[in-house]
C-alpha cells in the first residue's frame, strides 16, 4: 500500500466521524466509531508506520531539529498526520461528550468541532472557553427532559 493510499484512506476514515460528531451526537454508532474503530484501526497504522521507519532518518523527540528530521520522512510524516487525525478525532468526541454530560446546548459545540477539526487545539481552547463561559446558564443549557 503506498504512502498516497494510506493517507487518502485515513482522511477519509476520519471524515465520517466528524459528520457523526455534529450531526448525530447522541448516536451509539457515533461514539463506537469517534473513540474505539477509528482510534484503534489508525492507531495501528501509525504504530505500523512508527516501527518500520523510526530510527532510519537520525532524527528523535530531544530537539526541534530532530523533530524536523523525522518529518522529512515521508513514511514518518505520514505517520505524523495519522496521529493529528486519530487525537483530533479523540478530542471532538470527548467535546461531544462532556458537552452533553454538562448539558450544553450541541448547536454551541458545532463550531469547536469544526475548529477542532481543522486547527486542533484552537478548536479544544473555543470548546474549554464556552464550557467555562456558559456553563449552567439558560443559553448554553438544554431543558433538563432534552439530556
Amino acid at each position: 500500500m503506498t504512502s498516497d493510499l494510506i493517507f487518502a484512506l485515513a482522511g477519509a476514515a476520519v471524515l465520517p466521524g466528524w459528520m457523526l460528531l455534529a450531526f448525530l451526537p447522541a448516536s451509539p454508532w457515533t461514539r463506537r466509531y469517534t473513540t474505539v474503530a477509528v482510534p484503534v484501526v489508525l492507531g495501528l497504522v501509525y504504530l505500523y508506520l512508527m516501527a518500520a521507519n523510526l530510527g532510519r532518518t537520525g532524527g528523535g523527540f530531544g530537539s526541534l531539529t530532530e523533530v524536523q528530521r523525522l518529518f522529512d520522512d515521508r513514511q514518518l510524516a505520514l505517520a505524523g498526520w495519522v496521529h493529528y487525525l486519530v487525537l483530533d478525532l479523540f478530542v471532538g468526541a470527548w467535546e461531544v461528550r462532556d458537552a452533553r454530560r454538562l448539558g450544553l446546548r450541541h448547536v454551541l459545540v458545532v463550531p469547536c468541532l469544526a475548529l477542532t477539526f481543522l486547527l486542533g487545539p484552537v478548536g479544544l481552547l473555543s470548546y474549554l472557553g464556552l464550557r467555562t463561559g456558559l456553563r449552567g446558564t439558560s443559553i448554553a443549557s438544554r431543558p433538563r427532559g432534552q439530556r
